[in-house]
């Protein structure tokens, strides 16, 4: 689920502010007890912890992520800084009573909702927030985690009763994933709600999966359980139905994954001579970089949408440039892969369409005189 939020009341926004600021500079620092001191210490002076979770938690991890694009902070600055976020809403859970926020608006609202991320992804600190967001409003919550394998999701959901599911999918190369998993949920007569960046900004791909609900926010999730909107519907489930999967590209593409990258990352030293004399180390992340790329193919494929491919392409241009790579390396491995894909039509133009978008990304700045 995403972290997007309402905007707060000015006297509010002021006193967040000041607690993202100083929830920030403890994350930088690596300071569990003063990132903890930063949110408990609001939560004390009666900002609730409902925005806490959504209007601080949640922009500072936001900020993470970007610093991390930017190349400002390293894997393991981000992973450390994600844990000493988790460990804050634990936190600040123990020291909320559940079911002080708004109550279920109708008798018919879900009471038991599981939440988890999809199999594969390990992005769950959004899925976390929408858990104690629905604790905080009176839900029963079954709060699964990162990475939950679909035959382990159906036993639970067996096991306890659970009236809907909230999945959590931040990757866009997860949704092959979340649509088996939603199939799978609707199978035994249970609504699926989802939500976080995976879906689109606009829910498109809940819908083409044929999920039972999208939500862009926790806030929004949890005012669609309240209101009890949600119920499992055997017409809408026909929209998770997939034609152009047919022509198999999809599962010929991903199953040549390991081919693919060896085949782009031998072709790139002579395509782009530069990187002829990369490193071990660097060698090894242009094969991730490669392997990321046909990836994101896979789920545009999968999806029947360049755009999701576009959009990450023109993503991975600025991650590149913040690192230094080359700029004509990154076209360089898309022309390497449409070589690759000659008997695959819709491949050849999701990474046509890459290629076109790359041309529309701004330029790096020319160095001044004192560079």
């Amino acid at each position: 689920m995403s972290t997007q939020t309402t905007t707060p009341t000015a006297p509010a926004a002021a006193d967040l502010t000041a607690v993202r600021r100083r929830l920030w500079a403890a994350l930088e620092a690596r300071d569990e007890p003063a990132a903890t001191a930063a949110v408990l210490d609001a939560h004390d002076a009666g900002i609730p912890a409902e925005d806490l979770l959504l209007d601080a938690i949640g922009p500072v991890q936001a900020r993470v992520g970007a610093e991390w694009a930017a190349g400002r902070v390293g894997v393991a600055q981000e992973h450390a800084a994600t844990a000493i976020q988790d460990r804050v809403v634990a936190a600040l859970a123990h020291r909320t009573a559940a079911g002080t926020g708004p109550r279920p608006e109708t008798r018919e609202a879900p009471r038991r909702v599981t939440v988890a991320c999809v199999d594969g992804e390990w992005h769950a600190l959004p899925a976390r927030l929408l858990a104690e967001v629905l604790r905080g409003r009176g839900f029963l919550v079954d709060y699964l985690g990162a990475h939950v394998p679909t035959p382990h999701l159906i036993a639970h959901l067996h096991q306890t009763g659970t009236d809907v599911v909230a999945l959590s999918s931040s990757l866009p190369v997860r949704l092959p994933t979340a649509h088996a998993a939603v199939t799978a949920i609707q199978a035994i007569g249970l609504p699926v709600l989802v939500g976080g960046a995976a879906f689109g900004t606009d829910g498109r791909y809940a819908r083409l999966l044929g999920a039972d609900g999208w939500a862009p926010d926790a806030r929004s999730a949890a005012r669609l359980l309240a209101a009890g909107g949600l119920r499992a519907d055997a017409t809408r489930h026909a929209a998770g139905v997939l034609p152009h999967l047919a022509d198999q590209e999809y599962t010929l593409v991903t199953r040549a994954r390991p081919r693919l990258v060896r085949q782009v990352l031998h072709g790139l030293a002579e395509a782009v001579p530069a990187t002829a004399s990369y490193t071990d180390r660097q060698r090894e992340r242009t094969a991730e970089d490669i392997a990321h790329i046909v990836d994101f193919l896979g789920a545009s494929l999968y999806t029947d949408d360049a755009g999701l491919f576009t959009g990450f392409v023109t993503w991975t241009a600025g991650i590149l440039r913040a690192r230094g790579v080359p700029g004509d390396a990154l076209v360089a491995a898309l022309d390497l892969l449409a070589d690759a894909q000659h008997d695959f039509p819709r491949a050849r133009a999701h990474l046509a369409a890459g290629r076109r978008a790359l041309l529309h990304v701004p330029a790096p700045p020319a160095p001044g005189p004192h560079a």
